[in-house]
């Protein structure tokens, strides 16, 4: 009964921020404290919402399915990498500061490159979301397995366990935690560049549809589909974490036993 109480205090804090921040969006905007063109009021965003709604539906398939493809291609390549380079030191040292310096390269200025060099169709907003994404993968689950357990390791080699059973038994499982961190970064980051690639070029889109509205001044659509990108990216996080409770239900187990522990 306590834990319940206290799960439910702890939602309560967020609810009650942004309903305070919504309730004091509204009264700017109802006052216009800041233009109203300028600052459309919730109700003026949830109404634009809801005229554009088979609009906005329809850009979203096309920029979730830019998500999906360019993040699930993004984690292979990045848990590729993070295996090559684990098992083959002379991959980290040629490897490592190239994928460092991938990520100093601002999204923003390889973007429009990228449409330069394959279009505005599909293919340089999957390959853009691939360079955002991949980075948190591979170096998150290169420290999971570099962080192995030596002495398992070892007392493994000394029974004569191959490299294979030795990162399927312990490196895999290990590196889990911080695959799954780096995931939830990823999914978040993915919808965004997914986006900030369509801004820059495309037929469809939410990015596309947001330059549209942007150049016709409402403002209400544009606060609309930021809205809409936020929801989308909340959502992605939650699915990897009940993913992550799926594959890693000994963590779950983990978390009941402490709790009796306390209780007792």
């Amino acid at each position: 009964m306590k834990r319940r109480s206290a799960s439910i205090t702890n939602n309560i804090y967020p609810i009650a921020t942004l309903l305070a921040i919504l309730v004091l969006w509204e009264c700017l905007s109802l006052f216009e404290v800041v233009p109203n063109y300028m600052l459309p009021s919730p109700a003026q965003t949830v109404e634009a919402f809801i005229n554009d709604f088979g609009l906005l539906m329809s850009h979203l398939k096309v920029t979730l399915l830019e998500t999906v493809l360019g993040t699930l291609m993004g984690v292979a390549i990045g848990y590729a990498a993070a295996v090559l380079m684990d098992r083959w030191d002379p991959a980290y040292k040629a490897m490592y500061p190239l994928i460092v310096l991938t990520q100093t390269i601002p999204a923003v200025a390889i973007a429009p490159l990228l449409v330069l060099w394959f279009g505005y169709k599909m293919m340089p907003k999957i390959i853009l979301i691939i360079l955002i994404t991949f980075f948190p993968i591979v170096i998150g689950v290169l420290d999971g397995f570099r962080s192995a357990d030596k002495d398992a390791i070892n007392l493994m080699r000394s029974m004569g366990a191959s490299r294979w059973q030795i990162f399927r038994h312990i490196k895999f499982f290990n590196a889990l935690p911080n695959f799954f961190s780096g995931l939830r970064i990823t999914v978040a980051y993915a919808v965004v560049g997914a986006v900030l690639a369509e801004w820059l070029g495309g037929f469809a889109g939410l990015g596309v549809y947001m330059t549209r509205v942007k150049k016709s001044f409402a403002y209400d659509k544009m606060f609309a589909v930021i809205f809409l990108i936020s929801i989308i990216s909340l959502i992605l996080i939650w699915l990897v974490s009940v993913l992550q409770k799926k594959c890693m239900p000994w963590e779950r187990a983990d978390e009941v036993s402490d709790r009796k522990k306390r209780g007792q």
